[in-house]
This record gives C-alpha cells, structure tokens and sequence, in this order.
C-alpha cells in the first residue's frame, strides 16, 4: 500500500508544494500521496494549497496542536510526517510514536545555526553575521529536540561576500526544493531509516543527481 504522508505547515506552504510536484511527477509509480496538510495557522497559504488539490486541511486547534495531534494523524492513518516550515513544538508522543517516520528540512548545515528559534530570516541574518561561507540544508529525523535528530540528507551553499539575507534565502530555499522531497520520498519508501541505535542507514540515488553544485 502507498505510504500515506501528512505535512504540517506553518506559512506558505513552497515546500509542501514542491512535495506534490514531487509525487506528481512519479504518476502511477508514485512512491508516496500526502493525504493531510496540517496547519496552526487558520490562514496558513498551505491549506489554502491543499485544499484546491482535494487534500484534508486541517487548521489545528488548540487540542490537537498538543495532545490530541497523535489521534488526528492516527485518524488518516498516516505513515509519515513532513514538517515544512512548521514552527510549534512537536508534541513528544508523536514524536516517539512516529520514530524513523518523521522528517524535518532545516535551511542551515545542522547542528549549526539550529535549535529553538532558529527558523527562515534569522538563520540566513545568524549566518552572514558569523561570517561563515558555507551553509546549506539539512533534512533529518525529528525527535524530542529541536534541529538535533538523526541527519539525513544535507548539501551545501555558498554564502557570498555581498548577500543579504533575502538573496540568500532564496537560493537556500531552491536546494530545500529539490532535496527534500527526494529525502520524504526515501523514507516513505524505506530505502532510508532509522536503525534501534540511531543511525540512519540506506542512501537515496537521487540524493546525488540532485546534489550537484549549485550556482554561485
């Protein structure tokens, strides 16, 4: 049976769209179908996306941001768990109970520049304040801490001399593009996961068709 994927979304909702082309382009040999967009926000744009394709569109209350969030995802009988861009603490029986089936994409080369707060702007602002010239995109397992589960996938983005941080997000943004459905889509289908000692084991192909270098 087709793994079954929900995506939580806190804001416009590009990668979750980026997901959905994803799958799309796979047709009758789609290895995953997103069945529930999840949103705290009411006017989250990613609910607005799933609900023109027909997919369930939840804005979450506040039950069901906390302990009533396993129940909702258990009642579309999800397999795996996408967050793209949502911002809300991911409650620790979801976490646990979905283990090696819920996957993050962070815009930064993790552990740095990550953890609690770290989200859109500020990275790309922390980024160019340190002065680093390299940072990038990381997709990883999530777990009972913010930014520090089990990495999955990353590449790297050059930081330049001039960037201001909206320059920089873009071209962040262009890679989570491309590499993070390719991530879902391998742990969906089990050619990625997460072994009982924390290990993420298996390897994507196209993890290196994507991962070419990109543009300066």
């Amino acid at each position: 049976m087709t793994p079954r994927v929900a995506v939580l979304a806190s804001g416009g909702g590009s990668n979750l769209q980026a997901i959905l082309d994803y799958f799309d382009a796979q047709g009758t040999e789609r290895r995953a179908e997103v069945v529930l967009v999840a949103s705290e926000r009411v006017t989250a744009r990613a609910l607005e996306r799933a609900r023109a394709r027909g997919i369930a569109a939840v804005a979450l209350d506040a039950a069901q941001r906390g302990e009533a969030m396993a129940s909702l995802l258990a009642s579309y009988d999800v397999d795996v768990i996408a967050l793209a861009g949502y911002l809300r603490f991911v409650p620790v029986d979801v976490t646990r109970g979905w283990r090696g089936r819920i996957v993050n994409v962070h815009p930064s080369l993790l552990p740095s520049f990550g953890g609690a707060g770290m989200y859109g702007s500020r990275v790309h602002q922390a980024v160019i304040a340190a002065g680093v010239r390299v940072t990038g995109v990381t997709v990883h397992f999530v777990d009972e801490e913010y930014d520090r589960g089990p990495i999955i996938a990353q590449w790297p983005v050059p930081v330049l001399p001039d960037d201001a941080p909206e320059a920089l997000a873009e071209r962040v943004l262009a890679v989570e593009h491309m590499l993070y459905p390719a991530a879902l889509d391998a742990v969906a289908s089990g050619r990625v996961a997460l072994g009982a000692d924390g290990r993420v084991t298996g390897w994507s192909p196209e993890f290196s068709f994507i991962c070419s270098p990109q543009p300066a």
